[in-house]
């Protein structure tokens, strides 16, 4: 289920999703920075632009490249700015193409699995026109990518 909600200029976009695998199997793939490549859209041109450890620290900055319109590249800086093993960590925007980023992922365990949760709370620049971007392609944008995310994790740990 994905669903995104306005509140004060920001949208906050949620995703949950049941995955038929142990909480540290999920720890141990979700924390792994370069596993974020597996899950993105191609069309993205995602790409890591930072040397990153295996595992995710508090404070660790991650630069990327990716394309978020079709021929335009941009800088993407993250801060992991919060962890606590098998339950959450949040990553932040620090530069990037929008006014605010934050990253929750929620990790629980429930019967037959893991429920994944995902809350991202985001704020566009531009004013009015990045309410009119928003509305034309954001929040398609931003569905999209959490679908792809859905449908890879389900081809790679079933449902």
């Amino acid at each position: 289920m994905i669903e995104i909600k306005k509140h004060s200029g920001i949208y906050t976009l949620s995703v949950m999703q049941k995955l038929p695998i142990g909480l540290s199997e999920a720890w141990d793939y979700f924390s792994t920075p370069v596993n974020l490549a597996d899950i993105t859209p191609a069309h993205m041109g995602f790409k890591i632009t930072s040397e990153v450890p295996g595992k995710m620290y508090t404070g660790q900055i991650i630069s990327y490249k990716v394309a978020p319109l079709p021929g335009i590249k941009t800088n993407w800086i993250t801060e992991i700015t919060h962890i606590e093993k098998n339950k959450f960590f949040v990553d932040e925007q620090r530069f990037g193409p929008y006014s605010m980023w934050h990253h929750e992922h929620h990790f629980e365990e429930v019967d037959g699995g893991i429920m994944m949760t995902d809350k991202v709370s985001y704020k566009i620049p531009f004013g009015f026109l990045g309410r009119i971007a928003q509305s034309l392609f954001v929040k398609k944008q931003l569905t999209g990518i959490f679908e792809h995310r859905v449908k890879v994790l389900k081809e790679k740990f079933g449902e």
